[in-house]
């Protein structure tokens, strides 16, 4: 079953879940700090790899300003423990095997793939403000330019 996209002004779901590490990550956690909360398919796939390595050397920039970085996918805690360490990824990514946060979040949906139609993870990024209300959605995301454009939005003058 697919769902729709949370909209701008509306309150991020709250979640708890494991990140790569075993380590319990919840939303709340953040509170009173901006977070890019960006879902993705699956963990060392081309165009996944190419998006978290953007945001792994963009991360100094993301750190100065004050922005966490949290990904999000249906891999279990092990398949991200691995992706991290092949990539030196210095952000938490938040295990979802059971689809409870990609569905709260609507990312869960229709997909197609040469010709073949199938449910999976849409690639889609929310920036939570400091309330834990959401200020942007990027319903549409390119891999390899998705960490610029989020720092274009974060630091308009730069």
């Amino acid at each position: 079953m697919a769902t729709s996209l949370l909209s701008v002004g509306t309150a991020a779901p709250e979640f708890s879940a494991l990140d790569q590490n075993g380590q319990s990550v919840s939303l709340t956690e953040y509170h009173g700090r901006k977070v890019i909360l960006y879902f993705y398919p699956k963990d060392d796939t081309p165009g996944c790899t190419k998006e978290a390595c953007a945001f792994r050397d963009n991360f100094p920039t993301f750190n100065a300003i004050g922005v966490e970085v949290l990904g999000v996918s249906i891999d279990d805690g092990a398949k991200h423990k691995k992706f991290v360490e092949k990539y030196q990824l210095p952000f938490r990514l938040v295990a979802d095997p059971d689809k409870t946060i990609v569905q709260a979040y609507g990312v869960w949906g229709l997909k197609k793939f040469m010709g073949k139609e199938y449910m999976g993870t849409n690639r889609v990024t929310y920036l939570i403000n400091e309330e834990g209300v959401i200020e942007k959605v990027w319903p549409k995301v390119s891999p390899e330019k998705h960490a610029q454009e989020l720092i274009a939005y974060l630091q308009p003058s730069a």
